[in-house]
């Protein structure tokens, strides 16, 4: 049976349950597919690896001190910050004012880009004493979908209670359900893979938004710049996370349900139950806590009810005990509190008691008894919701025809993170541009991999020409002896279209009677290929909350099966081949294993934002495939049936590094 407790520390009463939650129970894999159990047993495995390192090599506070400035910077480039965007001119407008009386609401947007708008509410009391400078609130809406009217409207009493209290409250629209609505859904359902390659996650724009939203706030002459705060539930939850770790002007934090970990988030597959705007693509692996260690030890009430399917209580609980230990080194334990609320994912009267009373402590200094929180608010009946405020009243555009022309927020996964644009080295110069594009790609890209990747190793006997082999323990992959005498080998990549165990049609002409062939069924493709559902995309997701794609495992596998048939002809020549997806795959491995000595690459995509193409964590944000097509050299190339522009820079590249010769095109 629960228990519920409570306890007064710092004049805050906090409250939560203590139930049986040591573990919550795995979810079960998908079983319609040869690979689901090993997949899900292989991102359980590092999921929980990746989640023990937090605080690893920190024992001090100086210790997180020092680290925190590089944290940060991986932290912002995750989300796709890093560099910082230029703060542009905020171009803030404020269409209309509405007087309630005691408190105003200003209807109003802001650019936190060029053309990118935020369209938000302004809460403030009616009678503040002039020239008085107040404290503030960022408030980051959930998941709450008010058409037109943006899901700031359903977040209204929280505004309306703040400017009550001598607050200002600026209560902003999330991307997604906002008056200008784009996408949170990318890899989630509509299959935009190149986000990852891109390095674009909805996370970072509404972090962003956030950011340029307290520019907005300490811009005003009626407000404290050294006292903001910023909350919000679930999505808001997660972007009160996401804008106090960035930025230290939040003064303090009341995220309420918007933080798990990578074992809630995988194994457990609660990332089914998130849109993509939860998560930065994970590229430094880090364990997920230290998006939270950031705000430390400023203070930070860490908020969560007890049967909330999509934060579940043993996620809770692990995430505030590693919390507790690194505000314990600042001794800053009293800075950060865990309230857990009797209930599933929503509001509750003592969510918002707790909520507005942390505030009131660290901003006003006020330890007082919350005893309002429950006017104002948005009640539901049989006939709908029913709103302090018209919901339509607060619109910033009130028609259809006032949304502004030059807005890019419908299509802002295509400019908001920089795509790198590489020229092709002058004469002389190829070894060191070489040099320099794999060490980004191998900082951003491909952390995940070896510097020298080891044999495959066999997993069990041969089942006549088939072997199942691992490159790395617990990722299983197919190889099949076709012609096992011969001068040279061949590393044939069969993709998702190929027939598993049979040459394709596609080799004819390739290989000659005395050369050795093998076929590579890389995982998740043919015999361990597992269950694809569209949504959520589970697999594929998690992959990138673990620090990488599941493309980056099948570079891994081809490398590590050329190297396993090294290992057996060591005079070998080993020639990998794949038409589409896996002739970029093959370019990859050959690109990170120089035993691979040429690659053939048939009908390439031009390169990685077409839904075709391989993709892998922010490779845009270094080069694209022609550039790594061009890095091969000096091995032999050679591209059939490949789109004209790509050919030609590999070529030209091709031609800088002195081997024009090798790069032939077909």
């Amino acid at each position: 049976m629960n228990q519920r407790h409570t306890w007064e520390r710092m004049g805050i009463i906090v409250t939560w349950v203590t139930a049986s939650v040591a573990g919550q129970a795995l979810r079960e894999p998908d079983r319609g597919e040869p690979g689901d159990v090993m997949i899900q047993e292989y991102m359980r495995h590092e999921a929980e690896r990746i989640d023990g390192a937090f605080l690893e090599g920190i024992a001090t506070a100086k210790d997180w001190r020092d680290a925190r400035p590089a944290l940060l910077e991986e932290y912002l480039y995750m989300l796709g910050l890093w560099p910082l965007p230029a703060k542009t001119d905020l171009h803030v407008q404020v269409t209309g004012t509405l007087d309630r009386g005691d408190f105003l609401v200003d209807k109003l947007h802001y650019q936190s880009r060029p053309g990118l708008y935020v369209t938000a509410n302004l809460y403030r009391p009616k009678h503040a004493e002039p020239g008085k400078r107040l404290p503030a609130i960022l408030y980051v809406c959930g998941h709450s979908n008010m058409g037109r009217d943006g899901n700031k409207t359903n977040y209204q009493a929280h505004g309306i209670w703040f400017a009550r209290h001598g607050y200002i409250c600026l209560t902003v629209d999330t991307l997604q359900l906002g008056e200008i609505a784009s996408i949170h859904h990318g890899t989630y359902r509509e299959k935009r893979w190149w986000w990852h390659s891109r390095g674009y996650t909805p996370a970072g724009v509404e972090c962003w938004n956030g950011i340029r939203g307290i520019d907005y706030l300490i811009s005003r002459p009626d407000v404290d710049p050294e006292r903001i705060g910023v909350t919000g539930i679930s999505g808001g939850g997660a972007a009160t996370f996401w804008v106090a770790a960035a930025d230290e002007r939040v003064k303090v934090a009341v995220p309420v349900s918007g933080m798990a970990d990578l074992v809630s988030y995988v194994p457990h597959r609660v990332i089914n139950g998130h849109c993509d705007c939860m998560f930065m693509h994970n590229a430094f692996s880090w364990p997920w806590t230290q998006i939270a260690a950031l705000v430390a030890p400023r203070p930070l009430l860490f908020v969560n009810s007890d049967q909330d399917r999509i934060f579940p209580m043993d996620a809770n609980e692990r995430v505030i005990n590693r919390l507790e230990r690194l505000y314990s080194l600042f001794g800053a334990g009293h800075h950060l509190e865990a309230m857990v609320s009797i209930g599933g994912h929503a509001y509750r009267e003592d969510i918002r008691k707790g909520a507005y009373r942390f505030l009131n402590i660290y901003l006003k200094g006020d330890p007082s008894e919350v005893t309002d929180s429950e006017i104002d608010l948005v009640f539901e009946d049989d006939d709908g919701k029913d709103f302090p405020i018209p919901r339509e009243e607060l619109r910033v555009f009130p028609a259809d025809s006032d949304l502004p022309t030059d807005a890019l927020n419908a299509e802002i996964d295509r400019h908001f993170v920089p795509m790198a644009s590489v020229a092709v080295p002058a004469a002389g110069e190829f070894d060191s541009w070489k040099q320099g594009l794999l060490a980004e790609l191998r900082r951003v890209t491909f952390r995940r991999l070896p510097e020298r990747m080891a044999p495959a190793q066999p997993v069990g006997e041969p089942d006549g020409p088939d072997q199942r082999l691992t490159a790395e323990e617990g990722a299983e992959y197919l190889l099949t002896v076709l012609r096992a005498e011969g001068k040279r080998s061949w590393l044939v990549v069969l993709g998702e279209d190929d027939q598993p165990g049979t040459s394709p049609a596609w080799m004819e002409g390739l290989a000659q009677a005395d050369d050795r062939i093998y076929l590579c069924e890389p995982r998740g493709i043919g015999r361990t290929r597992w269950t694809r559902k569209n949504p959520p995309n589970y697999v594929e997701r998690c992959h990138a909350l673990l620090g990488w794609t599941v493309d980056t495992g099948r570079v891994w596998d081809i490398a590590a099966a050329a190297r396993f048939i090294r290992q057996r002809h060591s005079s070998e020549n080993i020639q990998v081949v794949g038409r589409g997806p896996g002739g970029v795959l093959g370019a990859y491995a050959a690109l990170f294993e120089p035993e691979i000595t040429g690659a053939v690459v048939l009908a390439p995509p031009t390169g990685h934002m077409e839904a075709q193409a391989p993709q892998f964590l922010n490779v845009l944000r270094v080069c694209d495939l022609p550039e790594v097509l061009g890095m091969l050299a000096p091995r032999p190339l050679i591209l059939r049936q490949a789109p004209q522009a790509l050919a030609a820079k590999a070529r030209a590249i091709y031609n800088a590094a002195g081997v024009k010769s090798k790069c032939t095109t077909e």
